[in-house]
């Protein structure tokens, strides 16, 4: 049995259940190292413009423990990525660990993981969303970022990748391919396929809740609704679906969501005197596959996007998908006219044209998109950390 200490920032949502899967493998010894509770806590979250609490369980079937930080108990407003560790040094050594895995490296409490690991000789695993897909305009940043990543990477043994561009970003750091070992950036599909199942057993009186005729398709977008997302871009690329200008599109548009843009993106869908135009304000992840369930199409219109998790949620309903280019997972969970469509982002003539295809093709494109996640899963994510110990593990006796 491998000991393997995981230090993340919080209790993630999307990643408890994974963490749970871990436990359970009976080679894997998990203690996981959180450097907040904020997640467990109603908290204000600026993206939605409210205050949210995650309705799923976070901390059930691991072992856990959160690190005792110096600020975060004085002032609220500390942002974990600024916290820092009292003990992560006798943490591991009382602890034994065999392998250190850390996720990203933007937190100080994550910096101190790797650098304590090293001290004490101990193997490090690290996990990152980077993609490459967007860089600095300031040479200088760029220059820093450059030389701090050569810095800690020299420090780490092995990289999990969680996609094709996350890999290739290490590639161009020079990290080597021994080195790398797939560990894709999954959900729990068994929880969301079961959801979206029970969900379609009540699909006619949920869609009757939002006043919608059955035999018109759902365009759904599901997220922030803030600017990095886009969804102004969705809006307008609706809008020339229209016959004329003047008559309302075929398929209906659901924001579900809540953040800054609401008012403006309510008072242009006002403007258009349509009523196929809905907005439902924040939904939390239990009940997200109501809504998975009820569209056709999914649309995530993103200029910055490192993965974008919601994309593997609702391909596990089976649905069409567009994505813009800046999307992390399209290049690993789209399949071009198969099961969705990437285009150009900001590019709103391209974005209407794939809302076309997405809503003449739902049915074959859902499909495909229930195969791929087949092979996109915790399953996966499990092989790739046991095959990083194992090769960790037959290092360590050479």
């Amino acid at each position: 049995m491998m000991r393997l200490a995981y230090f993340v920032s919080h209790p993630i949502q999307y990643q408890a259940p994974l963490l749970r899967l871990i436990a359970e493998d009976p080679t894997i010894d998990l203690k996981v190292f959180f450097y907040s509770d904020f997640s467990l806590k109603a908290y204000s979250d600026k993206g939605f413009g409210r205050v949210i609490q995650w309705d799923v369980p976070l901390l059930e079937g691991y072992n856990y423990e959160f690190l005792d930080t110096w600020g975060s108990k004085q002032c609220k407003r500390v942002s974990y990525k600024s916290l820092l560790a009292k003990d992560i040094l006798n943490q591991l050594r009382e602890g034994r660990f065999d392998v250190v895995w850390v996720h990203g490296w933007a937190n100080f409490c994550g910096v101190q993981a790797i650098l304590a690991a090293e001290k004490l000789g101990i193997p490090v695993l690290l996990r990152g969303e980077s993609n490459g897909l967007t860089k600095s305009n300031n040479i200088i940043k760029q220059k820093i970022k450059k030389i701090y990543l050569k810095w800690l990477f020299k420090k780490v043994t092995g990289f999990l990748y969680i996609g094709t561009l996350n890999c290739q970003f290490y590639k161009n750091h020079g990290i080597k391919d021994k080195n790398l070992f797939s560990m894709p950036y999954s959900v729990d599909n068994d929880y969301f396929q079961k959801k979206a199942t029970l969900a379609h057993q009540y699909r006619e009186n949920f869609r009757q809740s939002f006043s919608l005729d059955p035999n018109r398709p759902i365009i759904l977008y599901a997220a922030k609704l803030i600017e990095v997302k886009r969804p102004q871009d969705l809006l307008q690329a609706y809008q020339l679906l229209s016959p004329d200008g003047l008559q309302e599109p075929e398929p209906y548009l659901l924001f579900v969501g809540d953040g800054k843009l609401r008012p403006l993106l309510e008072e242009q869908a006002k403007e258009t005197q349509w009523k196929s135009i809905k907005f439902t304000g924040f939904c939390n992840q239990s009940e997200i596959a109501k809504f998975y369930d009820l569209c056709d199409v999914f649309v995530l219109p993103s200029n910055f996007e490192p993965w974008g998790l919601a994309i593997n949620e609702v391909m596990n309903a089976g649905k069409a998908i567009l994505v813009s280019d800046q999307v992390g997972c399209a290049h690993d969970l789209i399949r071009e006219e198969i099961n969705g469509k990437i285009f150009p982002t900001g590019d709103v003539k391209a974005l209407a044209e794939a809302l076309r295809w997405g809503v003449n093709n739902s049915i074959s494109a859902g499909d495909e998109s229930l195969k791929i996640m087949q092979k996109w899963s915790f399953q996966e994510d499990l092989k790739g950390i046991k095959s990083a110990l194992n090769t960790l593990k037959m290092k360590s006796k050479i």
